[in-house]
């Protein structure tokens, strides 16, 4: 499958500047860890959308928008965390003085774990045969030791309007699906939307929560919203087409899973066996373990505890590893 990034904009480390006060801040490849941010400014106001993994990379994101919007940036008003994934949160604590805004499901989520859980992790790695390799290619080049868990100060569901300067901005919950709370961040006025990980462009979705119709019916919701500019949580800018081919990638996996599920294959045996189409050019494309592990779930009206992660991060070596290999 070809590229989905829009022809406006190279995706490249840094700021974009997306006209009108609106940025977008990228990090390549947005595999594991390297996600995206947003600022939205107006006059001296200003609303970050998101931190970054590591305090590292938050401080020199926030440096560089001071950089382009020396009055708006040099406080930041609003931070609207989309989700709970440390690689959306955890440079909190440097936006000081921020409103903090998230969902009420993605702040019990922020509440129950944080980064220390990384960090050991992280540590144990060397000692973890496969599995250990596996993460550490993934997050090895992010630092999770002396991150100050930092919660949001305001939560709401569903629907949360706010304004920065003039510019009407609208905080859309669509979760459950990626994680428990996820949120879209809309300007009609612009027509821009920042999606956190309710999009993946040209990378591999994973599904940590589900249930997929969710996820689908977010898909129709951006779709819905008309935006001409999508800046995804990882990847490049996109348009409706990236949001076409998320959508059209959980429809085909749900299908596939589900075969196999009502043949009585297990999951972990299942997710090798999807053949990805035209998905597979995709990066992390492993992910399909998660991803088929909470189909199964779902399909089986399961509500307890999921496989652990070690267990799931081991298939996913193992499939990575093949992949590698042929």
């Amino acid at each position: 499958m070809e590229s989905l990034a829009s022809p406006r904009w190279t995706y490249t480390k840094g700021l974009h500047d997306i006209g009108n006060g609106l940025y977008a801040y990228l990090q390549p490849d947005g595999s594991w860890g390297w996600s995206n941010a947003g600022l939205i400014v107006d006059g001296d106001q200003s609303l970050l959308v998101d931190t970054l993994f590591d305090l590292r990379l938050t401080a020199e994101m926030l440096a560089t928008m001071r950089g382009a919007e020396p009055m708006a940036a040099a406080r930041f008003d609003t931070l609207v965390n989309t989700h709970a994934n440390g690689d959306h949160c955890y440079g909190n604590e440097l936006v000081e003085g921020a409103e903090i805004i998230a969902s009420v499901a993605t702040a019990e989520e922020m509440a129950a774990e944080g980064p220390e859980v990384l960090a050991n992790f992280k540590r144990a790695a060397p000692e973890m045969g496969m599995v250990g390799e596996y993460f550490l290619d993934c997050f090895g080049p992010f630092e999770f030791e002396g991150i100050q868990k930092t919660l949001p100060t305001r939560t709401f569901e569903k629907q949360l309007g706010l304004t920065i300067g003039d510019k009407r901005v609208a905080l859309l919950e669509v979760g459950p699906c990626h994680t428990r709370g996820d949120v879209l961040v809309h300007l009609p006025d612009e027509g821009v939307v920042y999606t956190g990980d309710i999009l993946f462009i040209d990378g591999t979705p994973i599904m940590w929560a589900g249930p997929v119709a969710n996820w689908i019916a977010a898909c129709d919701t951006m779709l819905e919203l008309g935006a001409e500019v999508v800046v995804p949580g990882h990847g490049p800018i996109t348009d409706a087409r990236g949001v076409r081919a998320v959508r059209d990638y959980l429809e085909y996996v749900t299908v596939q899973a589900k075969q196999r599920f009502d043949a009585g294959m297990p999951p972990l045996e299942a997710a090798r066996d999807i053949a990805l189409a035209d998905f597979d050019s995709w990066g992390d494309a492993e992910r399909i373990v998660v991803n088929t592990v909470t189909l199964y779930r779902e399909f089986a009206g399961e509500t307890g505890d999921a496989p652990g992660t070690v267990e799931l991060f081991g298939t996913m070596a193992e499939i990575g590893r093949d992949r590698r290999r042929a």
